[in-house]
């Protein structure tokens, strides 16, 4: 029987939950890049739903870290 990954979308679209946990960020991140702009979301009802395009769009756009020797 193959088990499915809860953090990965069914049908392509992450809850807000189950994107913050793909993310790696918690959900006040979340609504602050929200609020910001920088990540949109789908309503249907009252579900918030971010497309998998969306989620793979927004991390790509995240500015590439640089680590310095202390």
């Amino acid at each position: 029987m193959e088990q499915t990954n809860s953090s990965q979308p069914s049908g392509g679209a992450f809850s807000v939950n189950d994107f913050c946990h793909w993310a790696g960020i918690g959900r006040t991140a979340f609504y602050a890049e929200l609020k910001a702009g920088r990540l949109s979301v789908r309503k249907f009802g009252s579900r918030t739903l971010i497309f998998k395009s969306e989620a793979e769009r927004w991390l790509a756009s995240l500015q590439h870290g640089r680590f310095q020797k202390i």
